[in-house]
C-alpha cells in the first residue's frame, strides 16, 4: 500500500510561507488604526483636557494612571481569551473585525465631556470613557492584532519585515494624527466642537483601515501540540514568569513608551509656552515620525548582520545624543527639528525590533517550558507598555501640578518654565539609559537558530 502520510515540512509548510507585500501592508494598516487612539491618547489628549476643557493636569495624570492598572488587568484576561478563541478565522485575527466598530465609536467619546461640569463629574467622565476605550475596546482589538505578529508566520526574515512595515504604518498613522490634528482644530474653530469634528474625521478613517487589514490577512502558524493541550492558568502563569526574556521585552516595550508618550506631550507645552507657537508640534513631530518611519523600513535588513539587540542600543545611543544636540540651544526651532530627525532615527530600531523580540521570546518560551501562549506573551508584555504610559502621563501631571500649572492662563510662571524644559530635555536620557541596560542583559539572539531548530525537532514527535 502506498503511503500517503504527509511529511513534518508538507504539513507545516504554509507556516514559514513568505507573507506578500501585500498582506504585509493590509496587516500594517492595522496598526496605523490603532494608532488614532494611541497617538492621540498619548500626546494630546492632556493637552486637550488641560487647555480647552480646564480639567487640572494632575486630575488627568491620576486617572490615566489608575486606568492603566485596570488596563493592565485587562490585557491579561484578553491574553488567555484570545489563546482560547476558535473559529474560522483563526485566533486573534477575528478581533480586528469584532472590535472595529465599537472602537470607532468609543474614540469619539473621549471628546464629548461635558466642558461646563463640576471637576468632579469631569474626572468621573474621564475616567469612564478612557476606561471603556483603552481598558476595554483597544485592548480587546490591539492585542489580538499584536498576537499576529507570531501567528502570520514562522519564517523569521519574512516576520521582521512584516513588522517593520507595520512599525511604519503605526507611526505613519500616529504622525498623520499628531501632526493634523492642532491645524484641523484651528480650521474646525479652535474649540471642543472642533475637536469633536476631527475625531470623528479619524474615527472613520480607523475603522475603513480595521476593515481592510482584517479582510486581508491570514493566520498561518498553528500548533497542533498546543491545540491539542488546554494549559491551566496557574502553569501558563509560571511558564510565563520564567521566561526572562519576556521579562526584558516587556520593560523594553513599557520604557519605549515612557519615552514616548513623555516626548509627545511635553513637546506640545514647550511650543507653546517655550517657543510660544504651538503649531511648531507639528513640525518637530512631523520631522521626528518621517524619520523613523524612512529608518524602521531599513532595520529589517541590517538585522541579520548586527541582530535586534544591538541594532536597538545602536539606536538608543543616538537619542541621548540627540538630546545633547537640543540642549545647546533649547529655544532654536533649527536646532529642535535636527534634534527631532536624530532622535527619530535612534528610536527606529526600538519600534522596529521591540515587536519581533516578543514574538522570539514566545518560541523561546514553548522551548524552555514546553507551554505555548502567544496572546499571553504578548498581553503581558503589553502591560508594561500600558502602566508605562499611564506613569509618564501621572508623572507629567504631578511635576506640573506641584510648580502651579494653569491651561487656562495665556502666560506660566518661571517655575511651570523651568519644570517644561526639564522634561523635554532630560526624559528621554533617562529612559534610554535603562533601555540600554535592558539591551545588555538580552541575549536571546545567539540561540534564537538552536532554539527553533529544536522546536521544530519536538513538533515533528508531536510534543511542545
Amino acid at each position: 500500500m502506498e503511503n500517503t502520510e504527509m511529511t513534518y515540512e508538507q504539513r507545516h509548510a504554509k507556516e514559514y510561507e513568505k507573507v506578500s507585500l501585500r498582506e504585509q501592508i493590509c496587516y500594517g494598516l492595522g496598526d496605523s488604526a490603532c494608532n488614532v487612539v494611541y497617538g492621540l491618547c498619548s500626546t494630546l489628549l492632556t493637552f486637550f483636557y488641560t487647555d480647552y476643557v480646564g480639567v487640572n493636569p494632575l486630575t488627568v495624570g491620576m486617572v490615566f494612571l489608575i486606568t492603566r492598572v485596570f488596563d493592565g488587568v485587562s490585557d491579561l484576561i484578553m491574553g488567555f481569551i484570545t489563546d482560547r478563541t476558535k473559529s474560522k478565522w483563526g485566533k486573534a485575527r477575528p478581533w480586528i473585525l469584532w472590535m472595529s466598530v465599537p472602537y470607532a465609536v468609543t474614540f469619539v467619546l473621549l471628546f464629548l465631556i461635558p466642558a461646563n461640569a463640576s471637576n468632579m463629574v469631569q474626572a468621573i467622565y474621564i475616567f469612564v470613557t478612557y476606561n471603556l476605550v483603552n481598558t476595554i475596546v483597544y485592548t480587546a482589538l490591539n492585542l489580538p492584532y499584536s498576537t499576529m505578529a507570531s501567528l502570520i508566520t514562522r519564517d523569521g526574515q519574512s516576520r521582521a519585515s512584516t513588522q517593520a512595515i507595520r512599525i511604519f504604518c503605526g507611526p505613519g498613522g500616529k504622525m498623520v494624527v499628531t501632526v493634523a490634528t492642532l491645524p484641523m482644530v484651528t480650521m474646525f474653530g479652535n474649540d471642543q466642537r472642533a475637536w469633536i469634528i476631527t475625531a470623528v474625521i479619524f474615527a472613520v478613517i480607523a475603522l475603513i483601515l480595521l476593515l481592510i487589514c482584517f479582510f486581508n490577512i491570514e493566520e498561518r502558524v498553528v500548533v497542533e501540540a498546543a491545540e491539542k493541550e488546554k494549559i491551566p492558568v496557574g502553569k501558563s502563569l509560571k511558564a510565563l514568569f520564567s521566561n526572562q526574556y519576556w521579562a526584558i521585552c516587556l520593560g523594553l516595550w513599557g520604557f519605549m513608551v515612557m519615552m514616548s508618550t513623555v516626548s509627545g506631550t511635553i513637546a506640545t507645552y514647550y511650543c507653546k509656552y517655550v517657543l510660544h507657537n504651538q503649531d511648531l508640534y507639528s513640525l518637530i513631530y512631523a520631522a521626528e515620525l518621517i524619520a523613523q518611519c524612512v529608518v524602521v523600513l531599513i532595520v529589517p535588513k541590517l538585522i541579520p548582520k548586527f541582530g535586534k539587540r544591538n541594532l536597538t542600543m545602536y539606536g538608543i545611543f543616538l537619542v541621548i545624543a540627540a538630546q545633547i544636540v537640543w540642549m545647546t540651544s533649547p529655544v532654536s526651532v533649527t536646532v529642535a527639528v535636527v534634534s527631532a530627525v536624530l532622535r527619530g532615527i535612534g528610536v527606529a530600531p526600538l519600534w522596529a525590533c521591540v515587536f519581533p523580540m516578543i514574538a522570539d521570546s514566545a518560541e523561546f518560551g514553548q522551548w524552555k517550558t514546553h507551554v505555548r501562549q502567544d496572546g499571553m506573551i504578548f498581553s503581558a508584555a503589553s502591560v508594561g507598555s500600558k502602566i508605562g504610559g499611564g506613569l509618564s502621563s501621572a508623572g507629567i501631571g504631578l511635576l506640573m501640578t506641584s510648580v502651579g500649572y494653569n491651561g487656562l492662563l495665556a502666560t506660566q510662571s518661571e517655575e511651570v518654565m523651568k519644570m517644561i524644559k526639564l522634561i523635554c530635555m532630560y526624559g528621554p536620557i533617562f529612559f534610554s539609559v535603562i533601555i540600554i541596560v535592558l539591551c545588555l542583559l538580552y541575549k536571546l539572539d545567539k540561540i534564537y537558530p538552536q532554539v527553533m531548530a529544536d522546536l521544530a525537532e519536538r513538533d515533528r514527535q508531536g510534543i511542545l
